[in-house]
């Protein structure tokens, strides 16, 4: 197998401010507070595990009316193969709580020297949360968070081929609750969360997935990231654990139980920011 080719730098946001304040997911209760000092000691420890694998980490701050902007993968869709130098897609946020993200992750991006490409004003799209690059394609969700008429879009703004695929549990809300790429054969993938299609397309797409139970798949162990052979899980069910580690992948288990609950592991946390998008081979189609 070979590595991915993005994965080695990453955006995170300080939980400067994080809390669940309000209830956008199922996953999230109001009443169940957050302990600050112990989710900043998870942030850093992911942060720390992340460096360990061999990644860099850029920062930036939140401010108090985003207390989700902890979950930088939400941020947008970045290419950095981009001809004329790397270009960030900001989200269109579903849900009035979060539309302030936009410009602050916008505002970031373009202080730093990135080209930024805006969709349609009524589109929604919730970044690399509902779109994850593989086999020269991106796998986009919609439904819950994010806008199917989005592709489209998304395949202009970065010439990349959009393959879409329907959410159907609310509570794998976003398709990297449900779909992690490992490398350039293996990838997590929870059919629980899309429809007959979206399978097909996944079986399609992937020439070694590893399929995740139900029980596997609400554990939130598709919400990894993954540092060349190095997975950093927010949770390691025993039978994945081993068959990952057949693969030759090293298996770290990351504490971020705080912010499970608001429904986001170790993937929401952060953003890839090397990810190289553009023409391609094609993904065959499914049968």
């Amino acid at each position: 197998m070979a590595e991915l080719d993005w994965g080695r730098t990453y955006l995170m946001c300080p939980p400067e401010h994080f809390g669940v304040l309000y209830e956008i997911n199922p996953w999230m209760d109001a009443e169940v507070a957050v302990d600050p000092d112990r989710a900043r000691e998870q942030w850093e420890g992911l942060r720390s595990t992340l460096e360990a694998a061999g990644a860099t980490v850029e920062v930036v701050r939140q401010t108090p009316e985003v207390p989700d902007m902890v979950f930088t993968a939400n941020g947008g869709i970045v290419n950095v193969a981009a001809d004329g130098g790397p270009r960030f897609v900001p989200s269109h946020f579903w849900h009035p709580e979060r539309q302030g993200e936009t410009e602050q992750f916008a505002t970031w991006f373009a202080e730093r020297g990135w080209a930024v490409d805006r969709l349609d004003h009524e589109l929604r799209h919730e970044g690399a949360g509902d779109a994850l690059p593989f086999g020269g394609v991106l796998l986009s969700g919609y439904r819950f968070r994010s806008d199917r008429a989005a592709a489209t879009q998304l395949a202009e703004l970065t010439g990349a081929p959009v393959r879409s695929i329907e959410l159907v549990d609310e509570r794998l809300y976003h398709v990297d609750i449900t779909f992690c790429p490992l490398s350039d054969r293996h990838a997590l993938a929870a059919p629980m969360g899309w429809d007959a299609y979206g399978r097909r397309v996944v079986e399609a797409l992937v020439p070694e997935p590893l399929w995740l139970t139900d029980d596997e798949a609400l554990s939130f162990c598709a919400n990894s990231v993954v540092v060349g052979t190095t997975v950093v899980m927010p949770t390691t069910p025993v039978r994945v654990g081993r068959q990952l580690e057949a693969w030759g992948f090293d298996v770290v288990t990351c504490d971020v139980g705080e912010f499970l609950k608001a429904g986001g592991g170790c993937r929401c946390l952060t953003l890839a920011l090397d990810v190289p998008l553009g023409p391609g081979p094609r993904a065959p189609s499914p049968t």
